[in-house]
């Protein structure tokens, strides 16, 4: 029997449903990312690890003088990019992707990050460094500057910012190991490594197919090329923050087995997880759907509360929105019906030729610029990633989990387009 965390369950029951599947799932959750995590472990002679990275990024390792080994053997990976990379195609999922936002942003926060919660050793890193309940709609504007530029035409290029963006992501959970690791009190033997590649897989999933599974609830229909090329980008994306090729998801059906492995050997929420929901929701996803709905104050914060959590349950299930503590109510039962009149209007949108939908997919990029600058003026945020935050690594100080095991909150750039 493979050694596994023994607050995990059903091991033997991963491996025998997933063979050799089962076992890779089990074998790295003991695994984090040695390149990333060697950078973070070493001083850098041209200033903190942060300034450093940023600077290879824009102009090249090559441009460093008295670069470190490990920094040169990060973008030696970095700088190679695999054969099966194509940008078209990329440049296709944005496009895809983008005339969805409104639904996207809702099923990130309301399926996504719900779905993530289910597991409290996933979540430790986040409880642990004490950002799981605290100011969601700062962490939402965070990820959500990552995700505008993952979610653009060339993004993901060598000198894309989206590129950039992804790379500093992977610094940050390298930060937040090295941090966990010297506070001296991570149970390993328990928890596996903090941050490892099971749960570094099923963020890509997160984004991948939990996600495009909620929207087809909602009524978004893509074709089965947009569904190939979505799930290209995601792979793309998590080979740049540093998955092992053995459980970077590449097509539906790896995010499904990786989906099933985690919830088949989770212990289940605990209460820091019922915490996160709850202030993700009150906090910040309420307020936002909100602002949207006409009519008084409290009944607009009433009707938006009854949304979200119904919103919940369709998407988790009962079983496991019980276990969360998620609220119960009648209005589940409408929202779960709703998507076949979407699909409709859905269809009828994509009607008009080519010149319209280019049109279309142009508009909803200004929009989707237009609510990240609306986000960062309401929530005062100045910054982008959390490694340029005041309290991060920057600044000598180790940044605090911002994504470490799940995406840190529902991107604001997505979230807040309901206003569309």
């Amino acid at each position: 029997m493979e050694r596994i965390p023994t607050d995990l369950v059903n091991g033997d029951l991963a491996v025998q449903r997933y063979g050799e599947a089962g076992r890779a799932w089990l074998d790295q959750m003991w695994l984090a990312d040695p390149l990333a995590d060697a950078v973070a472990a070493d001083e850098h002679p041209g200033g903190s690890t942060t300034s450093v990275l940023r600077n290879a990024l824009a102009h090249g390792i090559s441009s460093l003088e008295g670069s470190t080994d490990s920094m040169r053997a990060l973008f030696a990976f970095l700088d190679d990019e695999p054969d099966w990379v194509d940008h078209d195609r990329m440049a296709r999922a944005a496009d895809a992707l983008i005339v969805n936002t409104a639904p996207l942003g809702i099923v990130l926060g309301a399926a996504s990050l719900v779905r993530g919660a289910g597991n409290t050793i996933a979540a430790k890193p986040l409880a642990v460094t004490g950002r799981y309940v605290s100011q969601p709609a700062m962490r939402s504007v965070e990820v959500g500057e990552w995700l505008s530029q993952v979610i653009t035409p060339g993004g993901m290029r060598r000198d894309g910012d989206g590129f950039a963006y992804t790379v500093r992501v992977r610094m940050i959970h390298a930060h937040v190991r090295q941090m966990l690791w010297k506070r001296g009190d991570w149970d390993e033997n328990a928890w596996g490594a903090p941050i490892p590649q099971p749960y570094m897989a099923f963020t890509v999933a997160e984004f991948g197919h939990i996600a495009i599974d909620a929207m087809h609830t909602l009524g978004v229909r893509f074709t089965d090329r947009e569904l190939d090329d979505i799930y290209h980008l995601w792979r793309y994306v998590g080979h740049v923050v540093g998955m092992s090729p053995e459980l970077n998801p590449g097509c539906e059906a790896d995010h499904v087995r990786i989906e099933e492995l985690y919830r088949l050997t989770s212990p289940g929420p605990g209460p820091d997880d019922h915490d996160f929901v709850v202030a993700l929701t009150e906090d910040y996803l309420v307020p936002e759907l909100a602002n949207v709905l006409p009519g008084p104050r409290a009944l607009r914060s009433r009707v938006a509360t009854d949304v979200m959590y119904g919103l919940q349950r369709v998407f988790i299930g009962d079983h496991d929105a019980d276990a969360l503590g998620i609220p119960d109510g009648r209005i589940k039962h409408v929202l779960g019906r709703v998507g076949p009149a979407l699909a409709l209007a859905g269809s009828a949108q994509r009607l008009g030729g080519a010149r319209r939908a280019r049109a279309r997919i142009e508009e909803a990029y200004r929009v989707r610029d237009a609510e990240m600058a609306r986000m960062r003026a309401d929530y005062r945020v100045t910054h982008g990633l959390v490694d340029a935050a005041a309290n991060s690594a920057s600044s000598g100080q180790p940044p605090v989990a911002d994504s470490a095991t799940q995406p840190p909150n529902a991107p604001a750039a997505v979230t807040s387009s309901v206003r569309q």
